[in-house]
């Protein structure tokens, strides 16, 4: 399959990491968050550029950045087969109609 022909452009990549700490006690705060920054960080060099769009909330800027290049293109099709967006929920492809 061709890579442009889909709005994903992460085809090519082996696997999808995500890390989710999760901690009941509020004094540990501080604690986990560096953990889970030290982390990301540690983990950064081995990662592909940009983000899987379904790990995004709507963020708009982010949302651009997820589909690189395919953006536009999905714009364009948003215009025409959802120009009343119906389909406007989590990350949101943004009409300019």
């Amino acid at each position: 399959m061709d890579p442009s022909a889909t709005a994903f452009p992460h085809r090519d990549a082996a696997f999808s990491f995500t890390v989710a700490p999760k901690w009941t006690d509020p004094g540990r705060d501080d604690e986990l968050i560096s953990w889970a920054r030290e982390f990301h960080e540690a983990m950064s060099p081995y990662a592909a550029d940009g983000v899987y769009v379904n790990y995004l909330d709507d963020e708009e800027d982010r949302v651009r950045t997820a589909y690189g290049e395919r953006y536009e293109r999905l714009v364009d099709l948003k215009n025409e087969w959802d120009p009343a967006n119906l389909f406007r929920m989590n990350q949101d492809i943004k009409l300019t109609v």
